[in-house]
C-alpha cells in the first residue's frame, strides 16, 4: 500500500468523505475515509454531487494543525465543482442538473459595513467552506446557494477546480495591485496561483516580470511571455509599475518593493509571512503601497470565471481519487505537485 493510503473507518454509504477528527502530519495519513447519510438541504441551501475539488495549501494548514481548526470532525476542501442533485424551499437561482462550483467564502452576514461596501471578503461573521463549514473532500456537499457559481457552458470541471482559490485570489490580488492594460507586473513566485494570474495578465496586455528561486520555473515563465525571469535577488531590467508577492517569505516582499516604481503598489498575497522584516522608509517614499489579500468576494469570483472561459485559463493538474487525498497532500507538502492536486469523484 502506498504511503498514506486510507482504509474504510466504516462500510460503505450512500456519501464518502475523507474526515479530519484530529490535526496530525499528514505522513500519519490523519484524513479518513467514512460513509454518512446525504444530507438534504436546508430552504438556503443546494446539494451537490460533487464532481472535482482541487487541494490547497490551506488544507494542508488545516490538516496538520498549522491553521487551527474551528470544528471537529471536518471535511476540509473549498475548491469544489459539481452538480446540483437537490434546491431548498426558498432557492429560485439553481435547478437539479445545473454545474456549480464552491470556493473558500461560504457565508457572510450581508448587513455589516464590510458586505454594505461590497467587501464581504472582511465580514467578521464569515463562514468558510472547509473551515467552518464541511467541504468538498467528499462526494456529496449543502452549500449555501447564494454563494455558488455556475460554470460557463463548456468549461471543464477538473480543470475549473484550481481556479477557485488560486486562480480567484490571484485575480483578486491583480486588482489590489491596480494592474491595467499595459502595465509592468512582477510576480514574485511561480507557483499554482501566479500560473494564473500570469495568464490574466497577459491577457490585458500587460508586461510580465518574474521572481522565482526556480530555474525550472524562470523557464517556464519565459515560455508563457515573461518579459524577465530571474531569481528573488536579481533586480528586473525595467521598474515595475505594481507587483504580487506569493511566496509567504518577507524578503521577498521587500525584494518586489524595492523593485517598484514611485506610485505603485505591491500587493501580498499570503495569508502568513515568515516575518516583516525591517525596511528603509525610502522603499515606501513616493507614495509607494503595500497592501495585503484577504479571502474574496462573489463579485470576484463571478469574473474570474467568466474571464477564465474568455481567455480561456488553462490549468496543470494531477489527478487523484478521492481515497487518495492524504497523499495528495503528501504531494503538495514535499513539492511533487505540478501545477495543482485535484480530487476527482
Amino acid at each position: 500500500m502506498l504511503e498514506g493510503t486510507s482504509e474504510p473507518c466504516n462500510a460503505w454509504g450512500s456519501m464518502k468523505r475523507m474526515v479530519l477528527h484530529e490535526p496530525r502530519r499528514i505522513e500519519t495519513a490523519p484524513l479518513c475515509l467514512e460513509e454518512a447519510p446525504d444530507l438534504p438541504p436546508a430552504d438556503h441551501e443546494i446539494a451537490l454531487a460533487v464532481r472535482a475539488c482541487a487541494v490547497c495549501r490551506t488544507d494542508l494548514q488545516l490538516v496538520e494543525g498549522d491553521l487551527s481548526p474551528r470544528r471537529l470532525p471536518l471535511v476540509v476542501g473549498h475548491q469544489v465543482v459539481g452538480v446540483v442533485t437537490d434546491v431548498g424551499a426558498r432557492v429560485t437561482r439553481w435547478s437539479v442538473g445545473d454545474r456549480v462550483a464552491v470556493g473558500w467564502l461560504g457565508a457572510a452576514c450581508g448587513r455589516c459595513l464590510h458586505c454594505i461596501a461590497g467587501r464581504e471578503n472582511l465580514c467578521e461573521r464569515a463562514a468558510f467552506t472547509g473551515w467552518d463549514l464541511d467541504g468538498g473532500y467528499a462526494t456529496r456537499i449543502v452549500v449555501n446557494a447564494e454563494f455558488a457559481f455556475g460554470l460557463p457552458a463548456g468549461f471543464d470541471e477538473i480543470e475549473a477546480a484550481p481556479l477557485l482559490c488560486g486562480g480567484v485570489i490571484g485575480y483578486r490580488s491583480l486588482k489590489r495591485a491596480g494592474v491595467r492594460p499595459g502595465a509592468r507586473v512582477g510576480l514574485y513566485g511561480f507557483g499554482a496561483s501566479a500560473l494564473l494570474a500570469m495568464q490574466i495578465a497577459r491577457h490585458w496586455g500587460c508586461h510580465v516580470f518574474v521572481a522565482t528561486r526556480s530555474p525550472l520555473e524562470q523557464s517556464r515563465a519565459r515560455e508563457m511571455g515573461a518579459v524577465w525571469a530571474g531569481g528573488y535577488d536579481e533586480e528586473p531590467p525595467e521598474r515595475l509599475d505594481c507587483a504580487v508577492t506569493f511566496a509567504p517569505v518577507g524578503d521577498v516582499v521587500i525584494a518586489a518593493l524595492r523593485a517598484t516604481t514611485r506610485g505603485g503598489t505591491v500587493a501580498i498575497n499570503a495569508i502568513h509571512l515568515d516575518r516583516v522584516p525591517q525596511f528603509s522608509y525610502d522603499l515606501l517614499w513616493w507614495e509607494r503601497n503595500l497592501v495585503s489579500v484577504a479571502n474574496y468576494t462573489r463579485q470576484d469570483a463571478t469574473e474570474l470565471l467568466e474571464l477564465a472561459a474568455t481567455i480561456p485559463l488553462r490549468t496543470r493538474f494531477e489527478r487523484h481519487a478521492l481515497d487518495d487525498a492524504n497523499i495528495a497532500l503528501q504531494r503538495l507538502r514535499s513539492g511533487k505537485v505540478s501545477g495543482s492536486a485535484v480530487l476527482v469523484m
